[in-house]
């Protein structure tokens, strides 16, 4: 089966993307209005993009009548935003966070979550996520009805046991993201393997194929 883009409308677009292009991170974001209220919303059109400087991206989307989603606007207005990677612990409170609540309704205390206070941005990170990226608006590209937010890591938050301090490298039996497919279907990240360098290249010539 093959699709030519220009003839689907955007709704068979994007079932088509987010059931292929998976497993997703996601990113739990949470930001703060001019009122002091902290949203928190979860977002899988998301990823790192860079190390120097450190930077992710978030693609959201405004609301079906036309205005930006509270996270969108917060960011926008505030500059700053924090990213909290989802873990197995907390992924029905995430999901959670997904529901349409009213602007001055705080995500956060609806679901049970506990706020932590940031150390560069405004916007708490949430107490229970496995780690917290505080991030900064680099750059906004609007692009139809979505907004492109690059953000600069600017301090990172990380639970006690996943990082190994002396090498950096994470620790892999404390540290279970989920990942999103679609709809409300998610994936663990618990069954992972590892392909020693040049295994192919190795198997290809003991078959006579180098």
């Amino acid at each position: 089966m093959e699709w030519d883009f220009g003839t689907l409308d955007a709704a068979q677009r994007y079932k088509l993307l987010v059931g292929l292009v998976v497993p997703r991170p996601i990113a739990l974001v949470s930001t703060q209005d001019a009122a002091g209220v902290v949203n928190v919303a979860p977002f899988s059109f998301f990823n790192a993009l860079g190390d120097d400087p450190p930077i992710v991206i978030l693609s959201i989307e405004n609301r079906d009548e036309g205005p930006p989603k509270d996270s969108a606007r917060n960011i926008l207005e505030s500059r700053e935003f924090v990213v909290n990677m989802v873990d197995e612990p907390i992924a029905a409170q995430m999901h959670a966070c997904s529901e349409a609540f009213p602007p001055e309704v705080s995500e956060l205390e609806r679901v049970g979550f506990t706020a932590a206070p940031s150390r560069r941005v405004a916007p708490p990170r949430v107490a229970e996520s496995p780690a917290a990226l505080e991030c900064r608006l680099h750059t906004h590209i609007p692009i139809g009805a979505r907004h492109l937010l690059i953000g600069e890591v600017v301090w990172l938050h990380v639970r006690e046991g996943i990082v190994d301090p002396t090498t950096l490298r994470i620790v892999p039996e404390n540290y279970h993201p989920v990942g999103r497919f679609y709809a409300n279907r998610y994936c663990r990240t618990r069954d992972q393997f590892t392909i020693a360098p040049n295994e192919y290249n190795r198997r290809r010539a003991a078959v006579g194929k180098g």
